[in-house]
C-alpha cells in the first residue's frame, strides 16, 4: 500500500516527466542520425542493429524515398548494405522501371553494359524524369554484389488509360497481366482526394467542390491503386519461394507516398497474401513530431542536418511525354516553377535555352544544369499560338 509521501513523490515525478516531454517536443522529438521504432506501443529510440535484425526477418522491406533528395538515396544505400550482410540472398525492386526493360536490368547486373548503355537500354530519360546520378550508387551496389534488380512498374499508358476510362473499361490485353487492385482504405481515399484536388488546381480547374463520389476522382483512385498493385505483384512474385527453396529478401525502392501508413503497396501485398512486410522511411531532423506516430512505418531514420542549406537540383515541376511528334507537357505540379511561370498541360515545347527541343531528356538536362538565380527562355506552342516564356530560377532553391 502506498503512503501519502510516496504518492506525492510519484505525482511530482510524473509532472517533471510531462514537463520534460513537452520541452523535448518543443525542441524536436528526433535525434539526428538515429532510428525511431514505430512498432512499439510508444514510439521510441531503437538501435540500427535492432532495426536491421527485425527487417531481415521480413519477406518484403519497403524503403520509401523522396525521388529527388540525394540524402534519401544515401540512406537507402546504407540500409541495403546492412541488410545484405544479414540476408545476402536478396533482390531489389525499383519503381523507376517498367517491366518491359527487365532485360536491360538483367544485363546490367551481369556486367554486360556500361552506365551509358544501361541508361539508354532502360529508357531512363523517358521512364523516369529524375537525374540518374541520384540512383547510380544503388544500381552499382546491385551490380557489384550481383543482386538481381527487378522492374516494378508498368507503362504510364496503362495508368493514363485507367485514369481516363476506369479499370473496367481497359481491355485485358492492355493491363500487362495485372489483377484488379484491392479496394483502398478510407484513409488512403481521403489522402488521394487531397492529391486529386491539387492536380485540378495545377490545371487551373475548380477543385473546392470535388467530392469522393465524382467519377473523375474514382478513376484517379483506380489509377493510383493500379500503380500500387503493379509494384506489389512484382514484389510478391519474388517473395514467394521457388519450389522447395527459401525465398530471398525482397527490397522495394519506391516513393514514400506508396509506403506511408501501409496504405499503398503494403495494402496490396496483404491482399496478395504477403503479410510479413517491413517499411522504413527517412525523415528530416526537424520533422513535425505529430507526424511521427505508430503506423507511419516500421521505423524511421532521422537525417542529420546539413552544415549548409541543401541545394536541390533545379526542377521545373512538369511531367513530359515525347512519344508523339513533339515534347508535350502532361501535367504541371502545384506550386512549381512551371506553374508560377504559366506553363500548362498540353503545351508543346519548341525551344529551351534557344535550342530546338527534340526529346524530354534534353529538357530535363537543360533544367538540371541551370544555375540558381538565372533565367531560362522557353518557346512553346499552345494551340495554334507560339509563346515565349522565361523561367526564373530562384537564388535559393
Amino acid at each position: 500500500m502506498q503512503t501519502n509521501g510516496l504518492r506525492i513523490a510519484k505525482a511530482v515525478l510524473a509532472c517533471l516527466a510531462a514537463l520534460m516531454t513537452a520541452a523535448h517536443a518543443a525542441s524536436g522529438c528526433l535525434s539526428p542520425s538515429a532510428w525511431t521504432s514505430l512498432e512499439q506501443q510508444t514510439p521510441g529510440a531503437i538501435s540500427a542493429a535492432k532495426v536491421m535484425d527485425e527487417m531481415a526477418k521480413r519477406d518484403v522491406v519497403l524503403l520509401g524515398e523522396y525521388h529527388d533528395d540525394a540524402d534519401h538515396h544515401r540512406w537507402q544505400l546504407q540500409v541495403l548494405s546492412d541488410l545484405y550482410l544479414l540476408r545476402p540472398d536478396m533482390v531489389i525492386g525499383f519503381e523507376m522501371f517498367p517491366r518491359r526493360v527487365q532485360p536491360a536490368l538483367d544485363r546490367w547486373v551481369a556486367g554486360e553494359l556500361t552506365v551509358k548503355q544501361f541508361l539508354e537500354q532502360s529508357d531512363w530519360s523517358k521512364v523516369w524524369n529524375t537525374s540518374p546520378e541520384l540512383y547510380l550508387p544503388l544500381f552499382q551496389f546491385a551490380r557489384l554484389n550481383r543482386i538481381p534488380m527487378i522492374a516494378l512498374n508498368v507503362e504510364n499508358a496503362l495508368n493514363k488509360a485507367v485514369r481516363e476510362k476506369g479499370w473496367d473499361a481497359v481491355p485485358d490485353s492492355q493491363r500487362e497481366g495485372l489483377g484488379k487492385p484491392a479496394a483502398p482504405s478510407d484513409d488512403y481515399r481521403n489522402f488521394l482526394l487531397e492529391i486529386y484536388r491539387m492536380h485540378l488546381a495545377a490545371h487551373g480547374k475548380a477543385q473546392d467542390k470535388v467530392r469522393a463520389s465524382d467519377p473523375g476522382f474514382r478513376r484517379f483512385v483506380e489509377s493510383q491503386t493500379t500503380w500500387d498493385r503493379a509494384m506489389a505483384e512484382a514484389l510478391a512474385q519474388r517473395a514467394r519461394p521457388a519450389q522447395a527453396g527459401a525465398a530471398p529478401l525482397v527490397v522495394g525502392i519506391i516513393g514514400a507516398g506508396h509506403v506511408r501508413f501501409g496504405r499503398g503497396v503494403a495494402h496490396q501485398l496483404r491482399d496478395l497474401g504477403i503479410r510479413n512486410v517491413g517499411a522504413l522511411l527517412a525523415v528530416e531532423h526537424d520533422a513535425d513530431c505529430k507526424e511521427i506516430r505508430n503506423g507511419l512505418a516500421s521505423a524511421v531514420f532521422t537525417l542529420p542536418p546539413q552544415a549548409q542549406e541543401k541545394q536541390a537540383p533545379p526542377r521545373l515541376g512538369v511531367r513530359l511525354d515525347d512519344s508523339g511528334d513533339a515534347v508535350r507537357i502532361v501535367d504541371v505540379s502545384a506550386g512549381s516553377l512551371a506553374e508560377q511561370t504559366g506553363l500548362k498541360a498540353d503545351d508543346r515545347l519548341l525551344e529551351v535555352g534557344g535550342a530546338p527541343v527534340k526529346a524530354a531528356a534534353q529538357v530535363a538536362q537543360a533544367v538540371r544544369s541551370q544555375p540558381a538565380g538565372t533565367w531560362l527562355p522557353i518557346r512553346i506552342r499552345r494551340g495554334a499560338e507560339a509563346l515565349d516564356i522565361v523561367v526564373k530560377f530562384p537564388v535559393n532553391p
